[in-house]
């Protein structure tokens, strides 16, 4: 499949810090790629070279064809960008931010019209149209976020943590809408640190540490890193953790995992059914009680934990500054672009 993104040993100092340091990624036309990585990682930084609002110091990054420094300005006609905050006004109503952006992007009055009427009507906002921002839900916001950065219908979208603040529901709405893009056509450069969301929307993950990729393959791939199939015991008494772990280790692949505060053990199995008829026997033989026996699929949270070594909350969060949208040949951000 062609590349919509590529990127080549981008590297980028900031200060002090080394944000990307060999940044590699390639995202064929029409799929959904996130890019994981704790906290400081250099995800935000990429993204913001990938969308032209920052140059990098060495490497070299394609977006839908183009070099990001060469060819900049034809970049920003053919991307969106969602970023972490919201960039609406809020007094307005749904359709006057989206006439509004559409001016900024050079649409007549009459264009940038039409094009608010039809992406209100795809993001289920045309009810809610004409109510100031600061009425909307965080989930219909977010939506009409996104649909403000698809005024130039943009060939390649990037989403930099898009849900980030949402409740459930919220995040569930915008993953709705996010796969309706891509069925259209549309490529998704995705940073999240809700693993479950990548899960969910990814074709391929690129798992970034240390600014550089240090892992990357479909979530399955990912997964099947820490040993296929696992079995989880949740025993009624705490002091029962250390037999039930014994019993797991030989059952099982490795060593087992302890959760005390959850009364929890796991291990990686290979067997599911052997692994479970040997696991309820020995527990019972043993006068061990369980509250809980379940099989299950690694999480992404367990392989961003493995691959990178650290939990997602032990870095300092990286902030995203300036735009959140691009597409105007002249400009990274709309909101610039009308000062």
């Amino acid at each position: 499949m062609p590349l919509a993104i590529s990127a080549e040993g981008v590297t980028k100092t900031r200060g002090a810090t080394r944000a990307l340091d060999g940044f590699d990624l390639e995202v064929p036309t029409g799929t959904v790629h996130g890019l994981l990585g704790p906290n400081g990682a250099g995800k935000t930084t990429a993204v913001r070279i990938l969308t032209t609002l920052l140059g990098p110091d060495g490497g070299r990054a394609e977006v839908a064809g183009f070099d990001v420094l060469r060819d900049a300005a034809r970049v920003r006609t053919r991307i969106g960008l969602l970023g972490q905050y919201a960039a609406l006004d809020e007094v307005l109503g749904g359709r006057q931010n989206l006439e509004m952006f559409g001016r900024l992007y050079r649409l007549g009055a009459r264009a940038a019209r039409a094009r608010a009427d039809e992406l209100l009507a795809r993001f289920a906002l045309t009810d809610v149209a004409e109510r100031a921002v600061t009425t909307y839900s965080g989930g219909m916001r977010r939506r009409l976020d996104l649909a403000a950065s698809l005024i130039q219908a943009p060939e390649v979208l990037f989403l930099d943590e898009p849900t980030t603040g949402l409740d459930p529901r919220g995040r569930t709405e915008v993953w709705e809408a996010v796969r309706e893009l891509v069925a259209g056509g549309t490529t998704v450069l995705l940073t999240t640190q809700y693993l479950e969301e990548a899960d969910r929307l990814a074709d391929t993950i690129s798992v970034v540490d240390h600014g550089r990729v240090i892992a990357r393959g479909t979530p399955t791939e990912l997964k099947s890193r820490l040993g296929g199939d696992r079995i989880d015991v949740v025993v009624r008494e705490p002091l029962d953790l250390s037999a039930a772990a014994t019993i797991l280790a030989g059952v099982g692949n490795g060593n087992p995992e302890v959760r005390a505060d959850e009364r929890r053990v796991g291990i990686a199995i290979t067997d599911r059914v052997s692994a479970l008829t040997a696991t309820v026997r020995a527990l019972h033989d043993a006068g061990i009680e369980a509250e809980d026996i379940a099989l299950r699929r690694p999480t992404l949270d367990e392989v961003f934990l493995t691959i990178t070594g650290v939990r997602r909350d032990e870095r300092p969060v990286e902030h995203a500054h300036g735009s959140r949208r691009a597409g105007r040949p002249d400009t990274g951000d709309a909101k610039e672009a009308a000062a």
